[in-house]
Formats: C-alpha cells, sequence, structure tokens
C-alpha cells in the first residue's frame, strides 16, 4: 500500500501544476453526469411514476449506482487503459519490475475528475434521503454502505475483466462498455423495468441486480428480509473469476515486440 500511496501523491502533485484545467475537468464531469439527471427529471415530470417507482426513489436508486461506478472509475481506471499499456511496451516494463503487477496497472491513471460525478451522486443521494418516505434504519444504512462497496468492486472486476481480455485481443474490446457505461445508464432506474430477460442477465449472469435491484427494494420495503444486506457480496464474489482469468491471461501473454 506505500506504493499505491506514493502514486497517489504523484498523480495528485500533476494534477495541482494545472489546478485550472483539474477544475474544468471536474466541472466537466460534473455537468456531462447532470445531463443524464435532467432526463430522469424530466422523465418524471412528464410521468408521475415509472413502473410504481417515484422521482426521489429513483434518485435514491441512481445516486448509488453513479458513485459505485466513480469510485472504480477513479480508481481502477488504470485497466480501462490497459490496452494502450501492452501496445506500447509499457506492460512489459512493469513484468521485471519487482512490485506487484495489478498495483503497477492501477496507479498507472488515476482520474481524480470523477469527483465531479461523486459530488453530484452525494447530492443526489442526499436529497433522495430528505424527500423520499424511506424509513430509515440501522440495518438500512449498512444496506446501503454494503450496495456501494458490492457496487465499486464489481465495476472493478469488469474493468479487470476487460483489461484480461486484452491478452489475447491486444486491443480493447468495445461490447465490453455496454457493461460499464452501459450498466451506469441502465442503473439510473431499478433494473427491474427494464423486463424479465435484462433482470436475469443481471441476476444470473453479470450480478449488477444484487447491487442495485434487490437491496433497493428493501430501502423501500417492498421486501422484507434484512438478509438481502449479504446481497450486495456478489460484486466481490464476481471478482474471483475475473482475478482468475486475468492470471489465465498473464501466463498466456506474449510480448507485442513494441
Amino acid at each position: 500500500m506505500r506504493l499505491y500511496k506514493k502514486y497517489l501523491e504523484l498523480h495528485l502533485q500533476a494534477l495541482m501544476a494545472y489546478k485550472l484545467s483539474f477544475i474544468l475537468t471536474t466541472f466537466g464531469q460534473f455537468f456531462v453526469s447532470f445531463n443524464v439527471f435532467l432526463g430522469v427529471y424530466f422523465m418524471f415530470d412528464r410521468f408521475s411514476t415509472v413502473k410504481g417507482y417515484n422521482f426521489e426513489e429513483t434518485l435514491l436508486c441512481f445516486s448509488i449506482i453513479l458513485l459505485s461506478f466513480s469510485l472504480a472509475e477513479c480508481f481502477f481506471r488504470g485497466f480501462d487503459s490497459f490496452p494502450t499499456m501492452i501496445g506500447n511496451g509499457e506492460f512489459d516494463r512493469i513484468l521485471v519490475r519487482p512490485r506487484n503487477i495489478i498495483l503497477q496497472v492501477l496507479g498507472s491513471k488515476i482520474e481524480f475528475s470523477r469527483f465531479g460525478r461523486m459530488i453530484q451522486a452525494v447530492v443526489m443521494f442526499a436529497y433522495g434521503i430528505i424527500a423520499s418516505d424511506v424509513e430509515w434504519s440501522i440495518v438500512k444504512v449498512a444496506v446501503v454502505i454494503s450496495m456501494l462497496i458490492g457496487g465499486v468492486f464489481l465495476f472493478a472486476s469488469i474493468f479487470l475483466l476487460y483489461a484480461s481480455l486484452c491478452f489475447f485481443t491486444l486491443e480493447g474490446l468495445e461490447f465490453m462498455n455496454v457493461l460499464t457505461d452501459g450498466a451506469r445508464e441502465y442503473g439510473k432506474y431499478p433494473i427491474g423495468i427494464y423486463g424479465k430477460n435484462v433482470l436475469k442477465f443481471a441476476t444470473y449472469v453479470v450480478p449488477f441486480a444484487f447491487i442495485q435491484y434487490y437491496p433497493f427494494l428493501y430501502l423501500i420495503d417492498r421486501i422484507m428480509d434484512p438478509r438481502v444486506i449479504v446481497m450486495p457480496l456478489a460484486g466481490i464474489l464476481f471478482g474471483l473469476p475475473c482475478y482468475l482469468f486475468w492470471r489465465f491471461g498473464l501466463r498466456h501473454y506474449q510480448s507485442t515486440g513494441s
């Protein structure tokens, strides 16, 4: 962790060398996400509910997913830029260094500008707490925390899976964006509104529903089983096969010769 802390310090020093650029980029990230929020707002301005969910409940759901994705994108962005590292030979240099490979990949890129999205997510969540009819308890607070932790691990695992595929393709596969940016967009609303097939995919293939839909139903008292608190752990468990696939790809990696 001392090495990762050093990476953080180096990235912060680089950002502070161009403070105005960092501030403008952060605001840009905020307003890009704000456009998505406006889409949700105008939807509920036209229709008071969507599949039985009101505006305040939807904001709670959306903010948790947005915050999870933003945290993962901030601290695990190195996996997203992995194709470039392979193509320019940087990964070959990483392999000969006596340090953890994943830690070096993570430290290669940290996107602090994603704080703009995080700020928006926190504001939406605070409004949702105040305006919604959710009766908060210690268990529900724990559910929210587990949703955030599970969501960060799930998105980080998908980034890791994306990077692992690059061992065989040498280039990033754009369809993986369906599971990252696409999930963030679908996460604007409870996943159940998209139909049974999407819900099955988000339950049995990539467990988005375990970190968004089912815990959210508990928050708004549509299901009453407190064991839902452990469901977001599926996001952490999903990381295990992704890591094993990373190890498999690493064993079969051949230098690009760059």
